[in-house]
């Protein structure tokens, strides 16, 4: 696995100051967090869901989630189930590392270790497990996290070194940790017990759409999740708990959930000017007509709040994901200045335009890091238009 990987040989030198890293699934869990990228969701119900996953993985998709929860009709369950397993079977045949990162969405601890179990052989094609609504005032978290440290032990997914124990991504979403009265209790007993669990997490994920739910609310898709405020400010709480540098925990933005053009109501938030200057105004009005703009406003404002990484439903959000978390030139001589620094002190950036402070920056200088590696740095004067227009020929 890497990111950009079916970009031909020349464009990757011509667009890449320091390529992406190759992945593997046994590459580091904090490296894998943060390469998780654009997690495309698909229901179990989905016809040739297989078939998806290949031709995901060939577009450059690096992790996918296949939903049994709320993606699927209480009714369709059963059939659900047989459809994920049939397809979990199909890709057994395949080279694990020739496909995303697979992960299922299952509703109850119960279901986990079933849809576990009933898998077999073919559960070494996926590396975890989304754990919905987590919370544990009601003692759901523990009970999921247990079911899927059981699960390890008893496909010995635990002790072989070869192969990585399956993972956890609880998603932040529940009533108990949206609504103001019991939001940091809860919140901060989830943060108790997913350390108490790290070796099994590999991120938290954060479920807006829940969020807006308990409000009976929906951003448009002229708007980002930070313009729905009571949201904003529960994410700024998540990023407050979960967030902070010394615990290490990578947290990925909410979902994206507009794909067909509709009919706007406020203008366009993309700039023309990127645009122009690399000569690719026709890209520019295929994002504005795919509703992509609101996408990449929301991942610019998802990357200064702390969260990287977005779920998504449709595969035209991939490479826009993708192409924003590149790390541009200019970060990247900060982040080296920044993070080679011995004993603190403030000097000029290498682009002479800011003041580097290598205390105070430090943390933000080694996430930058670790995103390098992940997405690789562009060559300087090479902008995120140019990433994309790579991504979408």
């Amino acid at each position: 696995m890497q990111h950009f990987k079916a970009l031909g040989e020349s464009v990757k030198d011509r667009l890449f100051h320091l390529r992406p890293e190759p992945l593997h699934r046994t590459s580091d869990a904090r490296l894998l967090a943060v390469a998780l990228g654009a997690t495309l969701y698909s229901p179990a119900t989905r016809s040739s869901l297989a078939a998806g996953i290949r031709k995901q993985a060939g577009a450059g998709c690096l992790s996918t989630v296949i939903c049994l929860e709320d993606a699927v009709p209480d009714e369709e369950v059963p059939a659900a189930e047989d459809n994920l397993l049939a397809a979990l079977a199909e890709l057994s045949q395949d080279d694990p590392d020739e496909l995303p990162l697979i992960f299922i969405r299952c509703r109850t601890p119960e279901q986990l270790l079933d849809v576990g179990r009933r898998a077999g052989a073919a559960l070494g094609v996926v590396y975890g497990f989304v754990l919905p609504k987590f919370e544990n005032e009601t003692g759901r978290g523990r009970a999921f996290l247990a079911a899927l440290q059981l699960l390890n032990e008893e496909t010995g997914r635990s002790r072989a070194s070869n192969e990585p124990a399956l993972r956890a991504m609880p998603i932040i979403e529940d009533l108990s940790t949206t609504h103001l009265e019991s939001r940091v209790r809860v919140l901060t007993d989830n943060f108790a017990l997913v350390e108490e669990f790290r070796e099994l997490v590999l991120c938290v994920r954060i479920g807006a759409t829940d969020m807006s739910s308990a409000f009976g609310l929906r951003r448009s898709r002229d708007l980002t999740i930070y313009n729905v405020k009571v949201v904003a400010n529960i994410i700024g709480d998540v990023v407050n708990i979960f967030g902070r540098p010394k615990d290490g925990w990578v947290i990925s933005g909410p979902v994206w959930e507009h794909f067909v053009n509709t009919e706007r109501v406020l203008r366009p938030q993309l700039r023309s000017t990127p645009f122009e200057a690399a000569n690719e105004g026709q890209l520019r009005q295929r994002i504005l007509m795919d509703n992509l703009d609101g996408l990449i406003r929301e991942t610019e404002l998802d990357l200064a709040n702390g969260l990287l990484g977005k779920t998504v439903i449709h595969p035209s959000h991939v490479p826009v994901v993708h192409s924003m978390c590149v790390v541009s030139h200019e970060e990247y001589l900060d982040a080296q200045d920044i993070a080679g620094s011995i004993g603190g002190g403030v000097k000029a950036s290498s682009y002479g335009n800011k003041m580097n402070e290598a205390k105070p920056h430090r943390a933000w200088a080694e996430r930058t890091l670790l995103r390098a590696r992940a997405f690789g740095v562009a060559r300087p004067g090479v902008n995120f238009v140019e990433l994309l227009e790579a991504s979408m020929r």
